[in-house]
């Protein structure tokens, strides 16, 4: 049974890293700044949940602290790039109305 549990999270975490690689590949990639933020917060959610299923196999209870602070972090970090890109649309239409004006 063990193994079997032992299995399991190591499948998780495949699926788990495959798509850590396919958001990446959509926030080097993404057509639009919107589409790069939300590939940056869903990496940064794969990567709280790799910590955790690691956790839980490793049977190591300090990285579910880890990833506590990582969830912070990755938080802040992604409200902090939202801030910079409303200031960028927003000085975009404000030129564009004084180029119309």
């Amino acid at each position: 049974m063990d193994n079997l549990y032992t299995l399991l999270m190591q499948g998780a975490l495949i699926v788990l890293g495959l798509g850590l690689f396919v958001c990446l590949y959509r926030a080097v990639r993404g057509p639009s700044t919107s589409d790069r933020i939300v590939a940056i917060n869903m990496t940064g959610t794969f990567t709280i949940a790799i910590i955790l299923f690691l956790s839980l196999l490793l049977k190591e209870g300090y990285l579910m602290d880890i990833a506590l602070i990582y969830a912070m972090l990755s938080f802040l970090a992604v409200v902090l790039l939202c801030r910079i890109y409303i200031g960028i649309h927003r000085a975009k239409k404000e030129k564009e109305a004084r180029k119309g004006a």
